[in-house]
């Protein structure tokens, strides 16, 4: 059958995706295909996605709160009237969301065509976005028991969230004895904590590897800055430190199997990561977002004895580069020491889910 596959968190998006595309069901995506305005070179989104195989469709959905610019206004319907242009051409058996405001118009467009919806709610709270779209979805999948007080509770299904294989799985990136940082500012970068790196990049290499993914964005340039600084960088120094704007999902085993301590921003997927793979985190919560949701993912990892949180007002290059220094300076490699949290975590909600989407195809046939 047909399935459109639409939402904000791509990674755990496309695990279901693969997973459904491996059971016979044809996949299209509604999407970005930049990750910010004005971006003239594709996000990680569009790349991944179009590189699995998937056809691609692009939505330029606006956010309904939160702005006043009528440019932005103005995306609301178009995003709408463009998902049921998209919508009426495929005439998918189902919608599946995960999340985010660009899913909103695809859903309410799907509810005027009477094509039916699922979501996939990956945070402890639940933001305006998906409180609406859990108001038209069939089924919500939740990744936290306690998002469960968002929704009417006979919609919810606890799966935990889907994660990507490859992560398990991979080889040493650095052949040498030293310890590796790995910092990611997701799939855009994040240009604040690129900007607290660049002054101690030396004092971290003369000690550790450094990963680094920075961003792709045309916006920024920060992988074009960071780029030259590698090129003046001393031979023995500059080995150390492997930079990319961004590391697609069969590059993540080898980048998480050489880390000993991640540093980044605190969504959803990246701690649902963390958290299964029990890597030590020091993690700089975005401020401004809904619900204060980023701070409560990283609270989550705090608790389960593996996560420090640097907050964004207290960022500073000083404070960075010790707060990395207290934190590998600590003995011995920390693990999952909260039991109750560590039980939540599911390895195959992917399964789950598609176990669940494959049940409710079977009774509509019926």
């Amino acid at each position: 059958m047909k399935i459109i596959i639409t939402g904000g968190h791509h990674n755990c998006a496309l695990v279901v995706a693969e997973l459904l595309r491996k059971k016979g069901h044809e996949v299209f995506w509604f999407g970005h295909k930049y990750t910010i305005a004005g971006d003239k070179e594709p996000g990680a989104e569009f790349k991944e996605v179009t590189g699995a195989g998937f056809s691609f469709f692009e939505i330029r959905a606006g956010k309904f709160y939160r702005t006043f610019n009528p440019k932005k206004l103005a995306k609301i319907p178009l995003g709408f009237f463009q998902a049921l242009i998209f919508l009426r051409k495929i005439k998918p058996a189902i919608i599946f969301s995960f999340g985010g405001y660009l899913a909103v118009p695809v859903v309410i467009a799907g509810k005027v065509l009477a094509i039916p919806s699922f979501t996939h709610e990956q945070t402890v709270v639940s933001g305006l976005a998906n409180k609406l779209i859990g108001f038209f979805a069939k089924k919500i999948f939740l990744t936290w028991p306690q998002s469960a007080d968002h929704f009417p509770k006979e919609k919810t299904v606890i799966t935990g969230l889907p994660l990507r294989k490859e992560i398990f799985s991979g080889k040493k990136l650095f052949n040498n004895d030293l310890s590796t940082v790995y910092l990611s500012g997701g799939k855009q970068g994040a240009h604040i904590l690129n900007f607290a790196v660049k002054p101690i990049l030396r004092k971290i290499l003369a000690k550790y590897n450094f990963i680094h993914q920075c961003g792709g964005t045309t916006v920024f340039r920060d992988y074009d800055a960071f780029k030259k600084e590698k090129e003046v960088l001393p031979r023995e120094l500059s080995n150390r430190y492997l930079l990319k704007d961004y590391f697609f999902k069969a590059e993540m085993g080898d980048v998480f199997k050489s880390c000993d301590l991640f540093i980044g921003r605190s969504g959803a997927h990246t701690v649902y990561e963390l958290l299964a793979l029990e890597k030590r985190c020091l993690l700089i919560p975005i401020p401004w977002v809904s619900g204060n949701e980023q701070q409560l993912n990283a609270e989550t990892l705090v608790k389960a004895g593996i996560g420090e949180i640097l907050s964004q007002k207290d960022l500073t290059p000083e404070s960075l580069w010790t707060t990395i220094e207290k934190i590998m300076g600590s003995s011995g490699k920390q693990k999952i020491i909260n039991s109750q949290i560590k039980s939540l975590l599911f390895l195959d909600a992917g399964e789950k889910i598609v176990k669940e989407v494959e049940s409710y195809l079977s009774e509509k046939k019926q």
